[in-house]
């Protein structure tokens, strides 16, 4: 499904986001995220600097390098085009999270070293999304503990523990739904 068609309109801002996943030759994984803003039209920032049409404003990269349990082991970033001169800073306090997973805790660790001014609001949105993009990546090769939940199920409605593609497809995690338990 589609939607609805739009109002007449013009383009004037195109923020590209992609993230990639590989499986390296040493056991290990590596994330990518590569975010990209450019304008449609000609963009100033008063006594700073201009960009024609289609000039990357912003252009970044990260690279997370993870183990099989997501545990950070290596973190690269490239800043190729920014708006200001202070945003290169940004780069070397993303080094404090490795070490750290990519699981519970994430957003909290990067808001906690990286968060507000000690560090850059576009390198932020990237790593908070390559936790998914990890999960993505290395998921189908996760050992796992049979006896605790994948951490996917209850997430999203389909994961509930409470519903039938949960009771299809990891039986000992489903949870029969209230309504139904009381009419048992």
């Amino acid at each position: 499904m589609s939607l609805p068609p739009a109002q007449p309109r013009s383009p004037e801002h195109l923020r590209q986001v992609v993230y990639n996943g590989y499986r390296r030759e040493d056991g290990l994984w590596d994330i990518e995220a590569h975010l990209r803003d450019t304008k449609h039209v000609p963009f100033e920032v008063p006594g700073e600097i201009s960009w024609a049409p289609h000039e990357p404003i912003h252009d970044m990269e990260i690279r997370l390098t993870v183990d099989q349990q997501l545990v950070i082991r290596e973190i690269a970033v490239a800043m190729n085009h920014v708006p200001h001169d202070d945003c290169p800073q940004t780069q070397a306090p993303m080094q404090k999270l490795v070490g750290y997973t990519l699981g519970a805790g994430w957003r909290r660790a990067i808001d906690e070293h990286l968060g507000n001014v000690k560090g850059c609001t576009h390198l932020r949105e990237l790593l908070f999304n390559m936790a998914t993009a990890a999960f993505q990546t290395v998921s189908a090769s996760f050992a796992g503990d049979a006896s605790k939940p994948p951490p996917h199920l209850g997430r999203c409605l389909s994961w509930g523990f409470d519903t039938p593609l949960v009771e299809r497809r990891f039986p000992m995690f489903f949870q029969w739904p209230e309504k139904s338990k009381q009419l048992k």
